[in-house]
């Protein structure tokens, strides 16, 4: 199968323009799957909830969903991306899946960074696993990076990809994310974006550096810091399905499960 990622520089409540500006990028590809970054279509630096509420949208009426839809099934495409989403009053920051049949899936982020805390809730339905096209996918967005337990949840359950849509500031997350499939022996598409965004008295500055990572860690390709950028590879999903590290490992039955319940509790020590 073909997988990808298109790294983004979102100018911030443009809406319509970042839509319109992901398609175009998008308007010679086909019969593939690609990662968009987290909040792609608002950008993400929110100053105030009332801001929030003015750019979220809902998945199944608002704009970008039904634009990116259109583009998915006319070029046969499964498109991963994130969004403010409003739902039931709420506001969550959002992982959209829509495959090239139409079909869509949504994940909001369980582990939310910094500011994020002011504005969106926190998923709770936990982590899926979705089979499209014959292969096994999962999604995680940006901070999930930080907890191993994702991306092991995801691979438990069957995970051959592991979809990541991300806005990426801290140095380390994309290490870490080669780390996730090293661990798991999963393929990551991470698909981060670039720029530097200020408003009011903050501001930063995105790591790019987008990458598809294999089962063995091997970065099968990847984006630089300050371009938009597309970048599609042929993997074969089965290779996830081999978690032999030596002939006499495998990372999954060699696991002490009763050995490790304290990562189960909210307290330490």
């Amino acid at each position: 199968m073909k997988v990808g990622f298109l790294q983004l520089r979102p100018k911030f409540g443009a809406i319509r323009s970042n839509v319109r500006s992901a398609r175009s990028l998008l308007r010679n590809v086909s019969d593939a799957t690609i990662v968009l970054p987290e909040l792609f279509n608002t950008g993400y630096l929110f100053r105030s909830k009332d801001e929030l509420k003015k750019l979220a949208e809902s998945v199944t009426t608002g704009y970008t969903v039904a634009e990116m839809k259109k583009l998915a099934k006319k070029k046969n495409l499964n498109l991963i991306f994130g969004i403010a989403e409003k739902k039931a009053r709420k506001y969550y920051n959002t992982a959209v899946f829509i495959t090239s049949a139409g079909k869509v899936i949504t994940y909001q982020k369980t582990h939310l960074f910094d500011r994020e805390k002011l504005f969106f809730t926190p998923g709770t339905k936990g982590y899926a696993v979705h089979v499209v096209d014959g292969c096994k996918l999962g999604i995680m967005v940006c901070f999930d990076w930080h907890f191993p337990e994702v991306a092991r949840v995801l691979a438990l359950k069957g995970a051959q990809v592991i979809c990541h849509p991300s806005n990426l500031i801290l140095p380390f997350g994309l290490d870490a994310m080669r780390t996730r499939a090293i661990e798991n022996r999963v393929f990551t598409v991470t698909a981060n974006r670039i720029g530097t965004e200020k408003r009011a008295n903050v501001s930063l500055t995105f790591t790019g550096n987008s990458q598809v990572v294999a089962p063995n860690g091997d970065i099968l390709t990847s984006a630089g810091e300050r371009s938009e950028s597309l970048k599609i590879v042929e993997v074969d999903a089965t290779e996830a399905d081999n978690k032999s590290l030596t002939a006499n490992n495998d990372i999954f039955k060699d696991r002490k499960v009763s050995l490790y319940k304290p990562i189960l509790s909210k307290t330490t020590g």
